[in-house]
């Protein structure tokens, strides 16, 4: 394991406004700022499913402002955050499946990149300091399907709407930083992650939520792309990235604009590969393979995070087996809160700190 010193945030009675914080990966950070002892404002859609992640752990009553609101409307955006009013920014709403931004192209456009300047706008209002951590994805490059690993400084691209309109924001942001950040005391930064799975997920068209409710179904598991290569990583890694990142940008001038945020090279395999280690840890779980031909998804996708290591010092710490051995138990438990909160204790005593104090 790397001995690298990653930057860590002073969350204690910090003012944090999360976006997106009734999805998997937003309800997670809440919960992490929240143990970190920071004041944490969400603003989102309503939670899409009854077992949402955000529902379980109890989110709405412990959060310092719990706001619904469609980040395409840049009014009702704009007075939410001046509510929050934060001294940073996780932006993670967007819509995020690739499936269905073959069915809602233009709902995915404008989630994914006016929502996204009219979060900066909203916080550009604020008339002082403020860090926002953009999240966009790691489909945001241009797919050539080749083996290489690609950076930060690649082309962008997007041939699906999903991943072309995250490109297209990655674009947005870049201008909106250079003509308004600086002047205004906006600092932006883009985070792209790899593949994130863990217990929680419940979102529709994602295999491992998918494999699980067809599992506790007796139901056998049907990938639609079994030899397509993933950077699968358990949700803990990339949002220590994230908060990282948001540590290194706050109250300056950072020294990364965009970082990669992925596995080791063992978290980059097939899905087949994927679903068969979870298949491995319980005899009565079955999987096959769909005839059934998928829209245009990539074949190989994988990140350099050459960048994360020697700039931010930040490495992921969970090998391929404790990804899926941690991911399995989030799913197998009758008490999600109490796995959520053991993970993330023990995460902490595996990477170097995430919060300052």
């Amino acid at each position: 394991m790397e001995n690298l010193v990653t930057p860590a945030l002073d969350a204690r009675g910090t003012r944090i406004l999360v976006t997106g914080h009734t999805g998997f990966k937003g309800a997670w950070l809440c919960e992490w700022l929240l143990k970190a002892g920071a004041e944490v404002s969400g603003i989102a859609l309503e939670p899409e499913y009854p077992d949402a992640m955000f529902n379980v752990l109890g989110l709405s009553q412990r959060l310092a402002s719990h706001a619904i609101c469609d980040i395409r409307d840049g009014d009702a955006l704009a007075a939410a955050v001046k509510r929050a009013d934060p001294q940073i920014i996780f932006h993670m709403a967007a819509q995020a499946l690739v499936r269905r931004s073959y069915r809602e192209p233009l709902l995915t456009w404008q989630t994914n990149v006016d929502g996204t300047l009219n979060l900066l706008e909203g916080a550009r209002a604020l008339g002082r300091p403020v860090t926002v951590v953009a999240v966009t994805t790691d489909k945001v490059y241009r797919n050539n399907e080749w083996e290489y690993a690609y950076r930060e400084d690649d082309a962008l691209g997007g041939r699906d709407p999903y991943s072309a309109s995250k490109a297209a924001c990655e674009l947005a942001v870049s201008s909106w930083r250079a003509s308004f950040g600086k002047p205004d005391g906006v600092t932006v930064v883009t985070a792209r992650a790899g593949n994130v799975i863990g217990g929680g997920d419940v979102c529709e068209d994602r295999i491992v939520p998918d494999c699980f409710r067809a599992w506790s179904k007796g139901e056998t598991v049907l990938m639609r792309n079994p030899r397509a290569t993933r950077p699968w990583q358990h949700v803990l890694e990339p949002l220590s990235g994230y908060i990282a990142l948001a540590a290194q940008a706050h109250g300056g001038t950072p020294a990364i604009l965009e970082c990669n945020f992925g596995p080791n090279d063992e978290g980059s395999c097939t899905v087949e590969t994927l679903v068969k280690a979870f298949a491995a840890l319980n005899p009565a779980r079955r999987w096959d393979v769909t005839a059934a031909p998928p829209e245009h998804e990539a074949r190989a996708l994988a990140l350099c995070i050459d960048r994360a290591r020697h700039k931010l010092g930040w490495a992921p710490r969970l090998a391929f087996q404790e990804t899926v051995a941690w991911t399995d138990a989030g799913y197998s438990t009758t008490d999600l809160p109490s796995v959520v909160r053991q993970q993330i204790a023990e995460f902490e005593t595996k990477a170097s700190p995430a919060f300052a104090g």
